[in-house]
């Protein structure tokens, strides 16, 4: 019980010190310069639109994109989209704005957005042996 106790008061007994070390977290998340107007924003509801995702980065600039992210097969948000500005002050106006606050109910975190990586080609498909199994490397034989 005195160790329940005392986990109680060290995690939640000094709310200025849990303020002061969010407010360091925040500094050092938010310390990098912006290299493109392209933001990242996570931790988006299901229900939030392209529409609304524009609506609430608005006050901060011009917009020329906002586009959240959805799933290929089934059409719904995978939870992260992108907002373009028109320049980078802007989007770094925007990212200090809205970082750690609340879009449809949920906590929304906005970062640079990095460039996009290119994917290997996919590797053809081997043809069955004269005794119709193949070899998988990470599985061993397949039939």
């Amino acid at each position: 019980m005195a160790f329940v106790s005392n986990i109680r008061r060290v995690l939640g007994g000094s709310s200025s010190a849990s303020s002061v070390l969010q407010s360091q977290f925040v500094s050092i998340r938010c310390n990098t310069t912006l290299t493109s107007p392209k933001l990242f924003i996570s931790g988006l509801s299901r229900l939030t639109t392209d529409e609304k995702l524009k609506e609430a980065f608005s006050p901060f600039g011009q917009i020329v994109d906002a586009k959240i992210v959805t799933d290929r097969a089934t059409g719904r948000s995978k939870g992260f989209g992108f907002v373009t500005y028109a320049s980078i002050e802007e989007a770094d106006k925007a990212r200090e704005g809205m970082y750690a606050k609340m879009l449809d109910g949920w906590v929304i975190f906005v970062d640079p957005a990095k460039p996009r990586e290119t994917r290997p080609l996919p590797q053809p498909q081997q043809e069955p042996s004269e005794t119709g199994f193949r070899t998988n490397k990470t599985i061993g034989w397949c039939g």
